[in-house]
């Protein structure tokens, strides 16, 4: 059974926000959610400088990024950027790093996944230049199940169109990888899965990495972690939207 939080799924569907009740966060365009996420992900460790790009892939095919110039936690919705599905600039005078060019890949192979996000992040990028995968010792750390992959890919599969492509079909379909001596890739349905993937991948790289630290502990079992793991389908209830709140009461401004 699908738990979020030690609650069963009809617990869940009890308290999940219902239309015209309470409003947890104003209506917000895509852009600006794509700008919010930016922010919301560089206070969860996601904010080498400026590394690091997401993509959301919108119902008409036009995909949403950050611009290269721009570091996270000063994007505003008005600086993102509209892509055609082959990764043309549609509507805005900053620029795109090369390096979407997997991004893009990843979203025609995979109708799966709408959002891909890629950064140096702290913790998780730690485990990542260890060439090892972070245990799981806490609940926090299990929502989004216990595999993670871990790839290479300086071994040379970035350095082109072709080289990228190898990558997309190593990855397979997974939700997440570790880049060897590299950074961290999440993908998604939407923008509250991979937000979701995202910071559960960072804690749980921190508390693995602060437990080691410590002299060692006990990861969860397989079966714990399974039971814990949040479902898909909603999400862990408003966790996106406090996360969101917080970063409007920080700087209305994201919305402009």
């Amino acid at each position: 059974m699908d738990r979020y939080y030690g609650l069963n799924q009809s617990m869940v569907d009890q308290y999940a926000p219902r239309p015209g009740e309470r409003e947890l966060i104003p209506d917000l365009s895509d852009k600006a959610k794509v700008a919010l996420m930016c922010r919301m992900l560089f206070k969860e460790g996601w904010n080498e400088h400026i590394a690091g790009h997401i993509t959301y892939r919108l119902p008409n095919g036009n995909v949403l990024t950050n611009p290269w110039e721009l570091a996270w936690d000063e994007l505003r919705a008005s600086d993102i950027v509209t892509l055609d599905h082959q990764g043309n600039i549609l509507d805005s005078q900053w620029n795109t790093t090369p390096a979407l060019g997997l991004h893009m890949q990843l979203h025609n192979a995979r109708p799966d996944v709408n959002v891909v996000i890629h950064n140096h992040a702290h913790w998780s990028g730690i485990w990542a230049n260890l060439h090892e995968i972070p245990p799981v010792y806490d609940q926090a750390g299990a929502y989004c199940g216990n595999d993670l992959p871990l790839y290479n890919e300086y071994q040379g599969t970035f350095e082109d169109s072709g080289k990228t492509q190898s990558a997309v079909e190593a990855l397979g379909d997974a939700k997440w990888a570790l880049l060897a001596n590299h950074g961290s890739l999440v993908v998604g349905r939407d923008l509250r899965q991979a937000h979701l993937r995202a910071i559960t991948l960072e804690w749980r790289s921190k508390r693995a990495y602060e437990v080691r630290l410590a002299g060692g502990g006990q990861p969860m079992p397989e079966s714990v972690i399974e039971a814990l793991t949040v479902s898909d389908i909603n999400g862990f209830p408003f966790c996106w939207e406090a996360m969101a709140r917080r970063e409007l009461r920080l700087d209305p401004s994201i919305l402009d």
